[in-house]
């Protein structure tokens, strides 16, 4: 996995609330390489099987996405990851399932998702200990033939 380099000078020196790590399950459930995650915390990927990432200091939103793409945004504004991933079409996405304008997009899309059967507890970064995902569900969501395939074998919960 490597790390494109920054194309923006100041980098992202203190974490934030959006600053949270998949758990490693959903990968192993999923068993994909994804070319790139394109919204990763800011010392990279801790799980995610990946070949490159982006930062918040790369702005992920601003780079070329090439391939399958994993994608865990900033929960704090997700529109404009969710229409990015959208249009991408290709991947798959750990998105919490609000009243939010932007699911509508996804559900325009003919993307598949499913909300996992035993919740979601996310890692916090430098910390010894899980955060439960608090008034969120989360839906994991898959966009293109492979992605979805991926998520239908995984037993992560029903594919809708």
């Amino acid at each position: 996995m490597t790390h494109q380099p920054s194309l923006f000078p100041q980098e992202q020196t203190e974490r934030t609330s959006d600053d949270f790590y998949t758990p490693k399950w959903v990968f192993d459930a999923l068993g994909l390489t994804f070319e790139i995650d394109v919204a990763s915390p800011p010392d990279g990927p801790l799980f995610t099987p990946c070949r490159r990432y982006f930062t918040q200091a790369d702005d992920g939103l601003a780079q070329p996405w090439e391939g399958l793409v994993w994608m865990n945004p900033p929960y704090s504004k997700p529109a404009p990851w969710v229409a990015r991933w959208s249009e991408h079409g290709n991947g798959v996405a750990l998105l919490p399932f609000t009243r939010g304008r932007w699911n509508a997009t996804l559900w325009a899309t003919g993307a598949k998702c499913a909300l996992p059967k035993d919740g979601m507890k996310f890692h916090v970064p430098n910390q010894k200990r899980l955060l439960d995902s608090g008034p969120f569900m989360n839906l994991i969501w898959a966009i293109g033939d492979e992605a979805i395939e991926a998520l239908k074998a995984s037993e992560i919960g029903a594919v809708r």
